[in-house]
């Protein structure tokens, strides 16, 4: 199991997101990268679903307590590990690419519910996103 995280959306530094601030001191920051997802606006926050056409581009931090982190995030993230299927996120282990090249699992939420008419955000960068609306 990996002790990395990739956030893509309000979880990223800098964002006042509700619970995020519990998860500092279990967080260690190590760097930008991408994995394979198309992203969506959702109002209030971004939506990634896997895609293996596309990029979602975020942040990839180490777990210092990955037991206490991931149930953490799975609360935030609507995640529950005994019924995934019906939780608004699912928690999923894939690949990241760094932008120096390198790779390595992490965990990543993925939306799990309908995008009824969510805008999709064709740069996968929430960060540019909003900065361009």
């Amino acid at each position: 199991m990996t002790d990395l995280v990739f956030f893509y959306g309000t979880l990223m530094s800098g964002f006042k997101r509700p619970g995020r601030a519990n998860l500092d001191r279990v967080l260690k920051p190590i760097g930008r990268g991408r994995i394979s997802a198309a992203l969506f606006d959702l109002g209030i926050y971004p939506a990634a679903i896997p895609a293996n056409e596309d990029q979602v581009h975020g942040e990839v931090h180490q777990m210092l307590d990955p037991v206490k982190a991931l149930a953490t995030l799975d609360e935030i993230e609507g995640f529950s590990p005994e019924a995934p299927d019906t939780s608004l996120y699912r928690r999923v282990e894939i690949p990241v690419t760094f932008d120096d090249g390198r790779t390595a699992p992490a965990w990543v939420y993925f939306y799990n519910a309908p995008l009824g008419r969510a805008e999709r955000i064709p740069s996968g960068d929430y960060l540019k996103h909003l900065k361009i609306k």
